[in-house]
């Protein structure tokens, strides 16, 4: 076997067993690795309504093919398990160095089960594992976590931890990486804390076989010198946040969560934007390998948060800690970075979770007193900071807003609801799907809801395309006929890219001409597009039968009306859109074989070879 190792490790934490596990090659053909092979064990190994907080619960930890190879930006590791957070399919995906040391390691991936009867951690070392105590661990930051690690075991670990919030069993709690990379979405962090596994340490010196090492160096030096243009150079020294103040003044990104118009309510955008962020960077970071290098370290020494070194903010954590919270203290955004790093939370939810309770304090229904004296007015950057730590230690008001909006708004009561901005519990990004529709299908649609990182079409919303990749329709922006079609194809590509470990921003520049090349050099398979869209398209209904069995149902969740232009702003860049769901949502079930509920059909099942998985559904 080629681009994978053909091993994988079941640890039981409750007896503390580790077993190693030798899947046939055809699993990998049919899944690829990352969500899809989580999706393939996790299903087929756990039964229906368990506790996603319970010791049935498996959480899995996974690579793919192009992983620790030549293959550009093949750098990820996606963590799975049944979402606490929405009660259906979560899974989340991470970049930095972990996923190559984990095949290096001679791991495609790790399933955990069971309860510890103590915190431990699972250290992995050139095909050996061994769970170890983590009582030194249990209780430290993220960073701490990396730190005593280094300390004790010495300079070359890699570590994927939880941090305090993960271990409190926050909802919107994330897995951690690099002091500063999360698997932040869908409250695994939580999972993790609930079976007592406080980090997975890895160390990896074996090669990745290749099944022909010649061609795929000479396609990583092709591509590298394709990707060496002026767009992915204007990428790798801004990054996301190179559109930060753009997105806020188009209303892309959120403002007063979700209820205010950028260019109105937040024309001081810039000052969180680009250059304003940049000038505080010391060091390029980079993914494992990755030529584009869009990250950075960063130092911030002057102003009223010093930060000795954190990540640079993505545009997520700007747009949700910025614009959402008509928030322009930079410094600000650094400190919130920091805090929810270390505290292990993802800082879309966060950022959500704040704006949220301004919002209830400004209508009264959060007093200063409930919020520990805090002033939640719009733009407080000192509240946003104490808040974001508050959440992060589950303290105070930040206990109530730790498990996220939907919860918080239950609890709440008095018409809060209103302001709880999610799709199924999970919080949404800092997208707006007035501005690219596609992504209102996937916030809603995928077994994931509120991820815009399964945007499927939005590329052809904004006038551009997916490289390589043949819709085969035209899309435009607001015309909602054939758009729930053209979404779920390009979703379904988009699938297979993610399974196969690769960054979705580097990967678009390759294309998918280019990740066929790379998948017979790695691989020594032939595949064609059609195969890759065939296999998403079977990733897409495993993940969604999963939410079936476990009775989520998307089509019923309900549509933040802000968000959705239900009634329509009416003011602003987007005030007159207002989507059209009904259209979108019948188009993209047809597409993916899917009934009028959104339950994938028997006979689609059974054509995608999920025959096991019909008998679940329908017997």
């Amino acid at each position: 076997m080629y681009g994978n190792t053909g091993r994988i490790l079941f640890v039981d934490l409750t007896n503390g067993t580790i077993t190693e596990e030798h899947p046939d090659e055809q699993l990998y053909k049919e899944y690829l690795g990352g969500y899809g092979l989580g999706a393939r064990i996790i299903f087929s190994r756990t039964e229906a309504n368990i506790d996603p907080l319970g010791p049935k619960n498996i959480l899995g930890i996974t690579t793919g093919p192009m992983v620790g190879t030549h293959a550009i930006s093949g750098c990820r590791f996606i963590v799975s398990g049944k979402s606490p957070l929405t009660g259906g399919w979560g899974d989340s995906n991470c970049g930095g160095n972990f996923g190559p040391a984990l095949k290096m390691a001679g791991f495609d991936g790790v399933f955990f089960t069971g309860i510890s009867p103590k915190p431990v951690y699972l250290w992995i070392e050139d095909g050996k594992a061994e769970l170890r105590d983590a009582g030194f661990l249990w209780g430290l930051d993220s960073y701490e976590v990396e730190d005593a690690i280094a300390e004790k075991l010495g300079p070359g670990y890699r570590v994927a931890c939880i941090g305090p919030a993960g271990e409190k069993m926050s909802l919107i709690s994330a897995v951690m990486h690099d002091k500063g990379r999360a698997a932040g979405r869908s409250g695994l962090g939580a999972v993790m804390g609930s079976k007592k596994l406080k980090a997975v340490v890895v160390k990896g010196t074996m090669e990745v076989p290749v099944a022909d090492p010649k061609a795929a160096l000479a396609l990583r030096v092709k591509y590298m010198k394709e990707i060496d243009t002026p767009d992915p150079r204007y990428f790798r020294k801004y990054g996301t946040i190179n559109h930060v103040a753009s997105s806020a003044f188009s209303n892309d990104s959120p403002v007063k969560n979700w209820s205010g118009v950028g260019v109105e309510d937040f024309p001081n955008a810039k000052a969180i934007s680009d250059d304003n962020i940049i000038k505080f960077e010391t060091k390029k970071y980079a993914c494992w390998r990755c030529p584009v290098a869009c990250g950075g370290l960063y130092q911030v020494k002057e102003g009223p948060y010093p930060v000795e070194e954190v990540h640079k903010p993505e545009y997520e954590t700007c747009g949700m800690f910025g614009s959402n919270l008509l928030n322009d203290n930079v410094y600000s955004l650094f400190k919130v970075n920091d805090l929810c790093n270390r505290y292990g939370i993802d800082t879309i939810s966060t950022g959500s979770a704040i704006g949220f309770a301004m919002e209830c304090y400004e209508h009264g229904l959060i007093t200063k007193e409930q919020a520990g004296g805090l002033d939640l007015t719009w733009g407080n950057h000192e509240a946003i900071v104490a808040l974001t730590e508050l959440i992060g230690k589950r303290e105070g008001l930040g206990a109530l807003l730790a498990d996220g909006v939907a919860r918080a708004a239950a609890k709440i009561g008095k018409g809060a609801e209103q302001f709880a901005v999610h799709v199924g519990g999970q919080e949404l990004p800092a997208h707006d799907p007035r501005y690219a529709p596609s992504w209102g299908i996937s916030y809603k649609l995928d077994a994931t809801p509120g991820r815009h990182t399964q945007g499927g079409s939005t590329a052809y919303d904004q006038g551009r395309s997916i490289k390589g990749f043949d819709l085969g329709m035209q899309v435009e922006r607001y015309k909602y006929e054939g758009k729930g079609k053209a979404n779920a194809k390009a979703q379904n590509y988009n699938h297979s890219i993610q399974c196969m470990g690769l960054c979705t921003m580097a990967a678009g520049r390759v294309g998918a001409q280019g990740w066929l090349e790379f998948m017979k050099a790695i691989t020594g398979w032939d595949m064609t597009i059609a195969d890759l869209e065939t296999i998403g398209a079977r990733v897409a209904s495993l993940r969604m039968a999963f939410n079936i069995r476990e009775g989520v149902w998307n089509k019923n969740f309900s549509i933040p009306g802000r968000a959705y232009g239900h009634p329509p702003q009416g003011r602003g860049p987007l005030g007159e859109i207002s989507l059209d769901m009904d259209v979108m949502t019948k188009e993209y079930f047809e597409f993916n074989g899917w009934d009028a509920d959104g339950k994938p059909t028997k006979e689609r099942l059974l054509q995608l070879g999920l025959d096991d998985v019909a008998e679940v559904l329908y017997g």
